[in-house]
């Protein structure tokens, strides 16, 4: 029988600042789908508000509308669909937002990150099984990631989910599903940081600040923040033992002379976060002879970078791009819990506080002014 769902639809993209005032997301009673063949229904507990999200808000990372939102999420398994027999109702879940088939080169490669068939569902709004279980009537509306999560039920792809420990908080656990899979696996997967190595995070958002627990797990030295918040420098300077986490703000007129001090020449590995060209010239700026420059910011599709090819070639650079952490989310996702229960990856300092359903525009005014790292809506 068909479930209904209580969830935060985005019908219009541009919509004026403040959200709370313009409301681009509705709240909406949808109905959904029961799961079919390699679908599961999911009960959501938590989901969590990101940059990708806000993108799509307002335009930067157009979608196509209407369009349930939401991708970072933890939840209870409800129902599984034909063929999924390694999930059992009341398992705990984190949902991934790039569904991976296991079969095209790159899965084959063991890089599901850049899973084609789940890229390609994904840019057209439908689970990797090729369908839409959404509707508000006779209305089918788009999937967003292969979740739309900020919903108290969703029915996704067997391939979107990683059973987890049931004992992890709900709110905790969202945030593996994607600001800790980037920030984390940039570092560790993209980048491939060794204990001792520089390591300079430009852009301090969640994915950001858990580049920064990645670093400091992965023993670099010295590890530079930096960022236009005061309060955001002050939290990254907080999550090291004293003096470990040197910061820069973003706005000082030397900030990259300052980051090339800091690193005696520039770091080996800078992380931009950011999502802006301007914050990704300075990344590259800051980045010494033979060092890598690593983004997994998503600037607008029309964003270009100039880069001096010169540089590139004769100082050996690197620019890498790094999609979801370049992460194997079977694997990594425990990887990143453990830690995280070893007290070695502190991903609770990254909430900045939990919300209803109802006060989710408000909650992307704070976003998008920098006053939240991440917030969390609890179902």
């Amino acid at each position: 029988m068909p479930t209904t769902t209580r969830a935060a639809v985005l019908r219009h993209m541009g919509a004026a600042r403040p959200y709370a005032d313009s409301r681009p997301l509705g709240i909406e009673t949808l109905t959904l789908d029961d799961p079919g063949p390699g679908e599961v229904l999911v009960a959501v507990k938590a989901a969590g508000l990101c940059h990708s999200d806000l993108s799509v808000i307002n335009g930067d990372r157009p979608r196509p509308l209407p369009m349930a939102l939401g991708h970072e999420a933890a939840g209870v398994v409800q129902a599984l669909g034909e063929g999924v027999a390694d999930l059992a109702v009341d398992d705990h879940v984190v949902m991934v937002f790039m569904p991976s088939c296991g079969h095209c080169s790159p899965c084959a490669e063991g890089r599901p990150a850049l899973c084609e068939p789940g890229a390609a569902a994904n840019g057209k709004g439908e689970l990797l099984t090729g369908r839409r279980a959404l509707h508000a009537g006779p209305e089918p509306l788009n999937h967003h990631l292969g979740c739309s999560a900020f919903a108290s039920h969703a029915v996704v792809s067997r391939r979107s989910l990683v059973r987890i420990d049931p004992d992890l908080s709900f709110e905790h656990a969202a945030l593996f599903g994607c600001a800790v899979l980037t920030g984390v696996g940039a570092v560790v997967n993209t980048a491939g940081l060794r204990a001792g190595q520089s390591a300079v995070v430009v852009g301090l958002g969640g994915v950001g600040l858990a580049s920064v627990l990645g670093a400091l797990a992965s023993g670099a030295s010295p590890v530079v923040a930096v960022d236009l918040s005061e309060d955001k420098l002050a939290l990254a300077r907080s999550l090291g033992p004293e003096g470990v986490v040197q910061t820069v703000n973003a706005a000082a007129p030397d900030a990259v002379d300052q980051v090339r001090a800091l690193t005696r020449g520039g770091a080996d590995f800078v992380f931009e976060m950011a999502g802006s060209v301007r914050a990704l010239d300075s990344a590259w700026r800051m980045t010494r002879r033979g060092g890598t420059t690593v983004t997994a910011g998503l600037p607008p599709p029309e964003a270009a970078l100039a880069v001096n090819v010169v540089s590139l070639v004769g100082e050996e650079r690197t620019l890498k791009g790094s999609y979801i952490g370049t992460c194997v989310p079977t694997r990594d996702i425990p990887r990143y819990v453990a830690l995280f229960r070893q007290g070695r990856l502190p991903v609770d300092r990254l909430l900045s506080g939990t919300l209803a359903l109802d006060d989710i525009n408000a909650a992307f005014d704070a976003l998008a002014d920098g006053r939240a790292v991440r917030q969390v809506i609890r179902f």
